[in-house]
């Protein structure tokens, strides 16, 4: 599909000029609603839906960071900004009913591990009531046809196995995070089964991803942001877990997937509302030090370092991969980039944001198109338009 820019008041604008484009052209005039669109993820999925043309309402906190991917990407500029709480059941409702979205993509959460074990109540507030809040609103509205939860691959009860872990294995969780989102899958499953069962009305599906990096994520204890931290400060990488084990993944690839899967939801397909996991190729399960090293060597220099007695730590699971047959049997998903590219497109986005080189929205526009046109060329259905298709 091509594309051509314009900026009018400083807002980038991309119009489609061949094909129906990515997804068949299914989010073009759609109202879509991301919780969570201030966060990193959250701000990635709002940019690609918004050049996607879509009206996006973003429901969300404050950015948690300060620099951060909502800020660098003007997402301002772009969506209905609403700010408010997932715990605040009035107000999300009032959202809900208010904008009638076509479809939902729920991403808001306190999403780190090392956080939960300080604040436990407040992420399964957040992380489970939170759900269950946005899950009446969306049950009171008749304007939704496409809901998708997005959790984790940390909902499983990790049994520290080498085999990768599928849709139908056990919910659990060591910690309070990776819980609370068990708990947030147990809960969109029986929200679906108890009152979303019907032919009409929103189909329902939840969404487990790896390990994701791209520009623009500045939280704490995540491992590229304190890699860029580290290394914008002329430190040493202090990396606490080097032989860990992690399905890691650029942000676009699971992006792709949850833009795939509520698509065809919104189309009708039927037999989708259900858990998917979008992880990463085989390759992608690497360890913590390979990541490190290879961002290190495309930063263009810097070091990192393990400390030999780090003193007591909080659990943290050595090996989790996840299957992805299931997203490629039924939905013919695959991933695009490995995990070389996945870490290239991250470090050229830091380094360019840091050295102050182009415009960040660009850059992140630039690779959404390249990842499309890879997707392209392997043949992957979602990023070929109806023409190519036909």
């Amino acid at each position: 599909m091509g594309v051509g820019t314009s900026a009018l008041e400083g807002v980038v604008i991309r119009v489609a000029v061949r094909g129906a484009g990515p997804f068949g052209g299914i989010y073009k005039g759609k109202t879509v609603l991301v919780t969570g669109h201030t966060g990193f993820k959250g701000s990635w999925l709002s940019l690609w839906l918004s050049d996607l043309g879509a009206n996006v309402v973003g429901y969300a906190l404050d950015p948690p960071t300060d620099p951060c991917a909502y800020a660098a990407m003007r997402l301002g500029e772009r969506v209905t900004d609403v700010r408010g709480d997932v715990r605040d059941a009035a107000k999300l409702a009032a959202t809900v009913a208010e904008h009638r979205p076509d479809a939902v993509f729920h991403l808001a959460a306190q999403a780190l591990v090392r956080a939960s074990y300080a604040e436990p109540a407040y992420t399964y507030e957040t992380n489970v009531m939170g759900t269950v809040n946005l899950l009446e609103a969306v049950r009171a509205a008749d304007s939704v046809g496409a809901f998708l939860n997005v959790t984790s691959d940390k909902c499983y009860e990790n049994r520290e196995w080498v085999y990768a872990y599928r849709e139908i294995d056990p919910m659990g969780g060591y910690d309070p995070y990776s819980s609370s989102k068990g708990c947030a899958e147990l809960v969109t499953s029986a929200y679906r089964r108890s009152f979303f069962s019907a032919e009409e009305g929103a189909r329902i599906a939840s969404a487990r991803a790896g390990n994701v990096i791209g520009g623009g994520d500045w939280a704490p204890d995540r491992l590229i942001p304190d890699c860029v931290r580290a290394l914008t400060a002329g430190e040493s990488i202090l990396v606490r877990n080097p032989t860990a084990v992690r399905p890691w993944q650029h942000v676009l690839e699971p992006l792709s997937g949850y833009l795939m899967l509520a698509a065809r939801m919104l189309e009708g397909d039927a037999g989708l509302d259900a858990a998917w996991n979008f992880g990463p190729g085989k390759f992608g399960n690497v360890t913590v030090a390979d990541v490190v090293g290879d961002f290190v060597k495309r930063w263009g220099g810097g070091t990192w370092h393990s400390p030999e007695d780090a003193g007591a730590q909080p659990h943290e699971a050595r090996t989790l991969k996840l299957d992805i047959t299931k997203a490629a049997d039924i939905l013919g998903w695959q991933p695009v980039w490995g995990i070389s590219r996945a870490v290239d497109a991250t470090a050229e986005w830091y380094r360019r944001f840091a050295h102050a080189e182009g415009d960040p929205v660009l850059h992140a526009l630039d690779q959404i198109d390249e990842y499309v046109s890879d997707a392209a060329q392997l043949g992957v259905s979602w990023a070929l338009d109806h023409e190519q298709e036909g």
